[in-house]
């Protein structure tokens, strides 16, 4: 016991000490939204940092509300050669999902571009007893100029974020690495739900697998069809569009709702290509026979009306993405993947989506 006790603790000060700070080192704060943000389905919300701007927008329920407020899918990109780097937040509202960690729902996740490609850094969130004192994210590194892509928190609304940067550094704004722009409306899954940090979820992956821009719009348990998520979506400018539509609304709404959501998607954008993911498997129906039912419906219903719906828009696709791995054990709760489950999931897709979009000239 006293050894179990004893590695708890050096494990607890281990978790704690992350980046350490520099002694004697004085910082200059740049707010992000002065840099450059991406992954805005809507631009120019009075808050840079929600996804859409609820008092333009009407209908969403509270929790949706306080949903689309997150800054899920939002990153940051900047060029700096400071050898550390401080992070210094003012939550709106600070997420505690119960099956998503801190890192993941409150935190940060640090890219660092490296020979062409996008190398994970470090992941760090502010103590939640003082969340709004600037913490360290990463510390000891060369002083060469890096490009940075900072991931912004999945389930929390932020007012504010600034990065910090050594008062001898230089931090600039740079170029979006990313192409074009591809709008991404879904369930929990597309949300981020359930991974370790926020560039793990399947859209994160995807984005830096293939260089093109995803653009959020996911809520969690919350993507259903609805009319007032079509208002959005019609008037996002966008180049095509990537749905996880099908997880969230039961038979009877998307029989009841999926044609008047897709029919106003595609007057408002034609052309484009719409391409709808087949829900996935979910582990929780292994041994579930009520689980399982509702799953077979599910998907046999998704199935039914996407038939229809490819044969009547020929810029719409179905495509079924992968998000379990072969020993069943790619998952946090029977639900939601875990990082591996997402990194499955980005990877069945890429080359569909790809495909598709080189018919339309995205590339």
């Amino acid at each position: 016991m006293k050894k179990l006790a004893l590695f708890a603790s050096v494990l607890l000060v281990c978790i704690s000490a992350g980046a350490q700070t520099p002694k004697g080192v004085k910082y200059s704060y740049t707010e992000a939204s002065d840099l450059t943000l991406i992954g805005k389905i809507q631009e120019g919300t009075p808050n840079p940092y929600h996804r859409v701007d609820t008092v333009r927008y009407k209908g969403f329920t509270k929790v949706e509300n306080g949903q689309v407020r997150m800054s899920a899918g939002i990153a940051v990109v900047f060029r700096t050669n400071s050898t550390s780097i401080r992070i210094k937040t003012e939550y709106g509202t600070p997420g505690f999902p119960t099956n998503t960690n801190g890192f993941s729902a409150r935190g940060y996740d640090l890219y660092i571009r490296q020979d062409g490609e996008w190398i994970y850094a470090e992941s760090g969130l502010p103590n939640d007893k003082n969340n709004e004192k600037p913490f360290t994210l990463i510390s000891n590194m060369d002083n060469s100029m890096k490009e940075c892509l900072l991931y912004l928190p999945l389930y929390s609304e932020v007012r504010s974020v600034k990065i910090g940067v050594e008062n001898t550094a230089v931090l600039e704004a740079m170029e979006n690495p990313f192409r074009h722009r591809i709008g991404v409306f879904g369930s929990s899954y597309t949300h981020g739900s359930s991974t370790s940090r926020a560039g793990m979820s399947y859209i994160a992956q995807l984005s830096r697998n293939t260089g093109l821009q995803m653009l959020s719009l996911g809520c969690s348990g919350n993507s259903k069809l609805q009319q007032y998520f079509a208002n959005v979506l019609c008037d996002a400018d966008v180049d095509a569009f990537l749905f996880d539509a099908f997880s969230n609304p039961s038979c009877e709404e998307m029989e009841e709702r999926f044609f008047p959501f897709l029919d106003r998607i595609v007057e408002a954008h034609p052309g484009k290509p719409i391409i709808f993911q087949r829900t996935i498997y979910r582990e929780a129906r292994n041994f579930n026979l009520k689980e399982r039912k509702e799953q077979e419906d599910r998907i046999a219903t998704a199935d039914s009306l996407m038939k229809i719906a490819v044969k009547k828009y020929p810029d719409v696709y179905y495509i079924y993405p992968v998000g379990h791995s072969e020993d069943h054990n790619a998952t946090v709760d029977g639900t939601h993947p875990d990082n591996h489950g997402y990194t499955l999931w980005a990877k069945s897709i890429e080359k569909k989506v790809v495909k598709i979009l080189k018919k339309y000239g995205i590339r």
